[in-house]
This record gives C-alpha cells, structure tokens and sequence, in this order.
C-alpha cells in the first residue's frame, strides 16, 4: 500500500479534483474568500487560481507532503501571498482568531474527524468570519443513501479515507457554525459521488 499511498494515490486525486465539472463550484465558492485564508486539505492546489482579489494571503493546510509538492508549483505562479503546511486539520498551529475566511472544498470525506477540524477552523476564525465550503455527502434518496453506506468501508480504503455517506450539513452544526446559505443537489449523471453540498456558514458566538 505504500506504492499506491505515496505515489499513485495523490496522482489519482489531483487528476480527480482536476475535472472541468468541479470548476463551478470552486468560482462560487472561492472567490468570495477575503482576508487572510485558511485553506483546509489544499491538497495540490486545485483552488489557488480561483482566489479573487479580496483575499489578501491564502495558508494551506494538507497532511499529504506528495499532495503540496504539487500544491507548491500552483502556489508559484499564484498572485495571492501562499503558505503551505504539512498538517492534519485535527489540530491547527494558528492561534484563535488568526483568520477571516475558511475554504474547505471536497475534503471533509477524507478528515479522519471532520467535526474536530471544523471546530479548529471555528476556533481560528475571527468574530463575523465565514466558513465557505462544497462537499459531496449523504444522498437524500433512500435507494442511494444504502449504497453509499454499503459501499464507504471498501470506497474508504482505495480512496485516501474518502467517506461516500457523510451528512455535511449536521456536521457543520455539530462544530458550533450556523449555515447561511446552502444549495444541496446531484451533479448530473453523478448519484455515488455527485450529491454537493455547497454554501457559506459564520461561527456562532460562545
């Protein structure tokens, strides 16, 4: 395993967070990132051309040292300010209310506990900061929702910890955000993979 882990696995995924029908979502939901921002499992680095001119420096976060060797070429001919680091989300180096804005795109299937990396994010975020995030999850069709369950454990371990049944909604709540905005819905001809949940939450007080 160690073959594919360190070598094909982070290949496969960049080719896979790679594909045109991503692109949309990533101009939705990158673009509005202000400030300083925290990136969450950057990964290669699929969103940094996406930056708008609000944000004024990005710091990605990924624990795959393969994955931000690749995020370190995009990072050199990006405009925006970028520093990379080998972390898992888990536990963050920042101190509390370092950042304005939090990404997170197509990475909380793959945090080994979701709910505490995005209590870290909330912990790092400044007062009115936003959390902006896409994920795909749990299907709310019966039919998909068994597949997707019967399928994560083998799913899982050929694909870097990806989780097909996780309901990112309730656990944007569970970390203490309140959404503010959300659009959930298949990508066309994608069920398995394809239910997105897209949107923008804020951290809640306390």
């Amino acid at each position: 395993m160690s073959l594919y882990q360190h070598h094909i696995l982070p290949r496969l995924t960049d080719w896979a967070m790679g594909q045109a029908v991503l692109s949309d979502f990533r101009s939705r939901v990158v673009v509005g990132a202000r400030g300083c921002v925290l990136e969450i499992g950057i990964g290669s680095g699929r969103n940094l051309p996406f930056y708008g001119g609000e944000a004024t420096e990005v710091v990605g976060v990924d624990p795959s040292p393969e994955l931000l060797a690749l995020a370190r070429r995009a990072a050199a001919v990006t405009p925006h300010p970028v520093k990379l680091i080998e972390q898992t989300a888990e536990q963050l180096p920042f101190s509390d209310s370092s950042f304005d804005t939090a990404v997170v795109t197509w990475s909380l299937c793959s945090i080994p506990d979701p709910v505490a990396a995005l209590r870290e994010a909330r912990r790092v975020l400044r007062p009115g900061g936003q959390l902006r995030f896409v994920e795909h999850g749990l299907a709310p069709d019966p039919g998909v929702r068994r597949w997707q369950h019967r399928l994560t454990p083998v799913w899982s371990r050929c694909a870097g910890g990806c989780h097909l049944d996780r309901k990112m909604d309730d656990l944007i709540h569970a970390a203490g955000f309140r959404i503010t905005d959300l659009k959930a819905g298949y990508v066309p001809g994608i069920r398995l993979l394809g239910f997105m949940y897209e949107g923008c939450a804020c951290r809640q007080s306390g």
